[in-house]
């Protein structure tokens, strides 16, 4: 009988879960900001979660700067793991590929740091073993480009550093990137409003009144969006009229889909043709329009995970993929 495994990808920003049985859930939390609450916020995810007999783990969080070193980061979010299921096994996602369990990973941090895109990667070879895949994952603050080479993820690097050289990551995502880190210094250096404000104006994505988790507090509406992106010209509702709100979002939105069809020019510089495009994350609409404007890939096949595992499972597409892995690799023993 298959055990039933529930995934965790602990990112600095949001806490993600994805059991065996196709069921998601992801939370907002600021770890940099609350590192001594991650236990207990875990604990609370999996109490929400259908019951499980092993977690599989796998991170980001290890870079925030509440942390003195990666090291630090991995060994204090493993702990957290470990008190938020005192009583289960726990399986560590690594670059290698392959799991540790939670003392071996205590002992080997940089092997653990930042391997959630791997698991994905190595997921989507299972969906597509025959075929030339290149994978877009597009989550809140960043974009995930990996070369998955009939079933075997096949990137240029394995580290974050490695891969920011190489464009397989781009630090931009669709919610909490800030549109200044798009524009540069042709808009004001503050956090004024980010990039989901410009999707939310040009109603690529739907309003929530109930998400505050917005540049100002405020909900994720147009009204407010205009608003915010108005404080990025220096400008405000009065004086930024809607036209010029809509052709400033228009140009944020293109900004960031060239800077990362050129990241995927750069990852995928001589390799072989791709057979398909596979996208996922919340924010795969941005991989969608990437691929749409592109002579190379608009007549590449695209299948996005939301359309096949469902959106709850694309967002948390990294902790659905180590949970999978996870029991794949227990029915193989």
């Amino acid at each position: 009988m298959s055990t039933v495994i529930l995934g965790l990808d602990i990112g600095g920003a949001n806490l993600k879960a994805a059991h065996t049985n196709d069921s998601a859930r992801t939370i907002p939390f600021a770890l940099w900001k609350h590192p001594e609450r991650l236990g207990a916020e875990l604990a609370q995810l999996c109490a929400a979660m259908p019951a499980h007999e092993c977690l599989a783990v796998t991170m980001t969080g290890e870079l925030c700067d509440c942390f003195d070193s990666k090291r630090d980061g991995v060994r204090k979010i493993l702990l957290a793991a470990r008190s938020a299921a005192p009583r289960l096994p726990i399986r560590v996602w690594t670059t290698h590929s392959r799991f540790l369990d939670l003392e071996e990973a205590m002992d080997e941090p940089h092997r653990v740091a930042a391997a959630n895109w791997l698991a994905l990667a190595c997921y989507v070879g299972l969906l597509f073993p025959n075929e030339t895949v290149l994978l877009i994952d597009t989550g809140s603050t960043t974009t995930d480009i990996v070369a998955v080479n009939r079933g075997t993820p096949a990137p240029h690097g394995l580290t974050d550093p490695d891969r920011l050289a190489s464009g397989e990551l781009v630090y931009t995502g669709m919610r909490r990137t800030p549109i200044c880190a798009v524009l540069g210094m042709e808009v004001a250096a503050e956090f004024f409003a980010t990039m989901l404000d410009a999707y939310l104006f040009l109603r690529l994505v739907a309003e929530n009144t109930h998400d505050c988790d917005t540049a100002d507090g405020r909900p994720a509406t147009r009204a407010f969006a205009h608003a915010r992106l108005a404080r990025m010209c220096c400008a405000d509702v009065e004086t930024f009229p809607k036209e010029e709100a809509r052709a400033f979002a228009e140009y944020a939105v293109r900004t960031q889909w060239e800077t990362v069809e050129r990241a995927i020019a750069r990852a995928t510089a001589q390799r072989p043709e791709v057979d398909r495009v596979v996208l996922s994350g919340s924010g795969a609409i941005l991989g969608k329009n990437v691929c749409a404007r592109s002579p190379r890939w608009v007549t590449t096949p695209l299948s996005c995970l939301a359309d096949s595992l469902g959106p709850d499972l694309s967002d948390a597409a990294c902790a659905y993929a180590v949970a999978m892995l996870a029991a794949q690799e227990k029915n193989r023993v």
